[in-house]
Formats: structure tokens, sequence, C-alpha cells
């Protein structure tokens, strides 16, 4: 059986793994972000819901990060089994090849889950506080605040380990989160 440690020490298990995470933690930071603003632009007056309707949010991002990833990876790794048995005349099942894909899916699946939550999570923080740190319009504005530097932080490690400027790549992916908050502004209501 092969370790998580041997999987998650596999350059292609993290690769695959990180791009998920990343992906969907996008993906669940700039939800949360179009979440708030539209929160307080709506009119609604607690924190707890703001809370509420995000963590509902997490739960389907997530729900949906960990079961696409573990039906998309189910697939691919079934295909790339089947050509190395075509191209080896022989049946893999039970082996180490086959056991390493199956664990690689796994880790895939968690970080691709693990994502959204955090990039949801963060944001609402700020609403447990409201009304003892923040008004909801503070809340609002630290909780983008948040969002924009988790982005930052995507960006910014993914411009580290490609060897392009941190700051230049973090920058870019936290502008996606002043473009979701402002065009919010925007919206009916």
């Amino acid at each position: 059986m092969t370790s998580i440690r041997t999987l998650i020490e596999d350059e292609d298990v993290r690769s695959i793994s990180r791009r998920y995470f990343i992906s969907n933690g996008f993906d669940g930071t700039l939800t949360a972000i179009g979440i708030v603003v539209g929160a307080y632009l709506s009119g609604i007056d607690d924190g707890l819901t703001v809370v509420t309707i995000g963590l509902g949010a997490a739960v389907g991002l997530g729900t949906s990060g960990v079961w696409s990833v573990w039906e998309i990876e189910r697939a691919e790794k079934q295909a790339e089994l089947l050509r190395i048995e075509r191209a080896m005349l022989t049946d893999l099942e039970d082996t180490t090849i086959q056991q390493r894909r199956t664990g690689a899916r796994k880790i895939n699946a968690v970080a691709s889950g693990i994502g959204p939550l955090i990039g949801i999570i963060l944001p609402l923080l700020p609403f447990l506080a409201h009304n003892v740190l923040f008004s909801l319009l503070e809340a609002t504005l630290v909780a983008v605040g948040i969002g924009v530097t988790v982005l930052f932080t995507f960006g910014a490690y993914l411009g580290s380990i490609s060897k392009q400027n941190w700051i230049v790549a973090g920058v870019r992916m936290g502008l996606a989160g002043i473009v979701v908050a402002f065009l919010n502004l925007f919206l009916p209501g």
C-alpha cells in the first residue's frame, strides 16, 4: 500500500492537487466576496445570516470540489491504467500502479474540497463579530479585504512556484476580488 507521505512527495500528485486547490479556492473566494457584498446591498441586517448563507455556499462548493474531482480523477486514472495495461499486455488490477492512482485520486479530491472551504470561510469571519467589533458595512469591507488577501496569496504562491514575480502574480489574482465586489454594485436591487 502506498503511503500518503509518498503520494504527497510525488510532484505529479502535488501539481494536480495544487491546481484543484487553487482553482476551487479562487472560485470559493470570489463566491464569498459576491455573497458578502450582495448581502450588504440587499439589506441583510444580521452578520449571522450572512455567515449562514456563506456556509451554505461552502458546503455546496466543497462538496462539488470533492465529488467532481473524485469522478474526474477516477475516469482519468482508469483511462491511464488501461493505456498502460494495453502497452504492457497485462492486467494491473491490485498492483502498486493501481494503488498509487487510487491514493492520488483521494488526495486530489480532498485538496479540491478544501480550497473553496478556505476561500469562503475566511471572508465570513468578520460577520461573526457583527455588532461587537464591526458594523455590517465594516464587516463587508473587511471581508472583501480578506478575500482579496486570500486571492493575492494564491497568486503569489503560483508566481513563486513558477519563478514569476510573486507580487505581480498576487496582484493579478487579488484584482479579481475587487472586480467582483465592484460588479456587485451594479446588480439590481
